[in-house]
């Protein structure tokens, strides 16, 4: 990743935190989100979280400003790139649990800025970061194709498959990322071997909610992926699929 970066960093807060051994780091890569959802996702998971570290991939609207105002009343850490690297998203990746990982949160919750985890996480969150067995939480993720809508095919079923969203760091040493530029994961292969459980509560992905966001989805995997080599050819053509399978979303 070329070019000089921008941090912008508070350390203090005016929030009271939890003591430093259950504490809860959010942490994103975000690239022009100040229209779409990240307002409403920081609001659902400012509640939950003790502090932030934020990548930010080279926008060029007020997705950077965005942050800093919402996440005024607990530390964050901020770092903003004026060349996108999401080309090579595994060095990205790698330079955000770097980062996480140094602000010192004993817990990671990696989300993107499409992403609403339901509520009721609240409700068992400090038995899940006080407790000692568990490292790592998976949860299921729906790809929602309008506000009241999930896809649900042979080709879009991530809701029926819990993924990692939430690591206790334990101060291992080596991290590793499988070698791809695109759909690297979040985590570091490392994680894989960590005791794990299954969260209920779920995590709407709205990336897929709009036709716009769909196009430009398409029109990026194409240009950087273009012989599939890191994803699944049938999933890039079916994303303009004029009717797909949809189920709706229950609260």
């Amino acid at each position: 990743m070329s070019g000089k970066k921008q941090i912008f960093e508070q350390q203090s807060s005016t929030r009271k935190l939890r003591p430093p051994a259950y504490r809860l780091t959010l942490t994103m890569i975000v690239r022009n989100e100040e229209k779409r959802y990240l307002a409403n996702m920081l609001d659902r998971t400012l509640p939950f979280i003790d502090s932030a570290v934020i990548l930010d991939d080279a926008s060029t609207d007020r997705t950077v400003e965005l942050c800093r105002d919402k996440l005024a009343e607990i530390p964050h850490r901020i770092i903003s790139y004026p060349e996108s690297g999401f080309k090579h998203e595994h060095e990205l990746r790698k330079q955000q649990w770097n980062e996480s990982i140094q602000h010192g949160g004993a817990w990671i919750l990696n989300l993107d800025a499409d992403e609403l985890i339901e509520a009721s996480f609240g409700n068992t969150l400090e038995d899940v970061l006080r407790q000692q067995f568990i490292d790592l939480f998976c949860f299921r993720l729906y790809d929602m194709w309008d506000e009241r809508h999930y896809r649900d095919d042979e080709y879009w079923y991530a809701h029926r498959i819990y993924r990692p969203f939430l690591v206790r760091y334990r101060k291992q040493s080596a991290f590793t990322w499988p070698q791809m530029n695109q759909h690297c994961g979040r985590f570091p292969i490392e994680i894989e071997s960590l005791p794990f459980a299954l969260h209920p509560a779920r995590i709407q992905h709205y990336g897929w909610a709009s036709l716009h966001d769909r196009i430009q989805k398409v029109e990026r995997y194409y240009r950087l992926d273009p012989e599939a080599r890191y994803g699944d050819q049938g999933q890039y053509d079916s994303i303009l699929e004029e009717h797909p399978s949809l189920k709706p979303w229950m609260e």
